[in-house]
């Protein structure tokens, strides 16, 4: 994710980096290549007259626009989705360790393999969300070995601090309300990972996707025939400018569609991570 003001115009409106500038500009030249060619056969070859081009053009830009508006407040809202998520896995986790700070006090060896359990789960959902390999650290062997036995490292860690607040249960530590109550905040955990994964798993149907795309291109393939009759030479640059526009929309719903990616727009994983693992750490016990 990439961080900025707002309020300076100059550094959003010259930034390069997240605007995806390059293949948007790319796009566009292709297709304003394809205009000037238009252009240079009407002038000196032969006259394109295509009646109320300007019309339908017109009325098809009208229901293009609104597809790309609901393209992109689709892919906006699954992001938006995705950081409440997030949000939600900081806050849970911090009140599993605030709690757990309070109710395991008794047993400071177990209260520090329960909170090292909760600062290696965001760590292990951010690799299950974007494939990557995760290596425990900082967990007690038989966690370790628990955990990789499963094929779902974020649900295997919920199972060890259950696992670890059960033992306290039995052994007539917790009360069946703190127990049920704390271990609340694992199936609450449970959730958030399975709701980013839906996000993850699910893109928007491909059927819509495909027809935006065909309808798309052929707008702006055949736009030089609206604006021929009107603007003649400067066809060219004005094509450029509204595919550039077109495409840039387009281009903003794929980025954004999933957050989770690690691409310039996407979700700042790693920061809200070691935010989760700073505050649920000041939490454990000393050494």
């Amino acid at each position: 994710m990439i961080d900025y003001d707002p309020h300076k115009w100059r550094t959003t409106f010259f930034a390069i980096k997240g605007s995806m500038i390059k293949v948007i500009a790319f796009r566009s030249l292709l297709v304003t290549l394809g205009a000037f060619l238009l252009v240079y056969i009407d002038l000196y070859v032969v006259k394109f007259e295509v009646p109320n081009a300007s019309i339908v053009h017109g009325m098809v830009g009208t229901s293009l626009g609104l597809l790309l508006v609901f393209r992109t407040n689709q892919s906006y809202d699954r992001w938006w989705e995705g950081r409440k998520l997030w949000g939600g896995m900081v806050n849970t986790c911090r009140n599993l360790a605030r709690a757990a700070s309070v109710h395991l006090a008794h047993d400071p060896a177990r209260l520090r393999r329960v909170l090292k359990l909760t600062q290696a789960f965001p760590a292990a959902s951010k690799a299950v969300l974007r494939q990557e390999a995760w290596a425990p650290e900082g967990l007690e062997p038989d966690d370790v070995e628990a955990i990789t036995r499963r094929n779902h490292a974020p649900t295997a860690i919920c199972q060890r601090i259950t696992f670890h607040l059960a033992a306290e249960f039995k052994a007539g530590h917790l009360t069946d309300i703190l127990f049920t109550s704390i271990d609340q905040n694992n199936q609450l955990l449970v959730d958030i990972i399975g709701g980013c994964e839906r996000i993850h798993k699910t893109p928007l149907p491909f059927a819509y996707v495909v027809h935006l795309r065909r309808a798309l291109v052929l707008y702006c393939a055949t736009l030089p025939l609206a604006l021929l009759p009107s603007f003649g030479l400067y066809t060219v640059p004005i094509v450029y400018g509204i595919t550039y526009v077109m495409l840039g929309i387009e281009e903003i719903g794929v980025e954004i569609e999933d957050p989770f990616e690690g691409d310039d727009n996407d979700l700042p994983l790693e920061r809200i991570t070691d935010g989760i693992q700073a505050g649920v750490g000041s939490y454990l016990p000393p050494a």
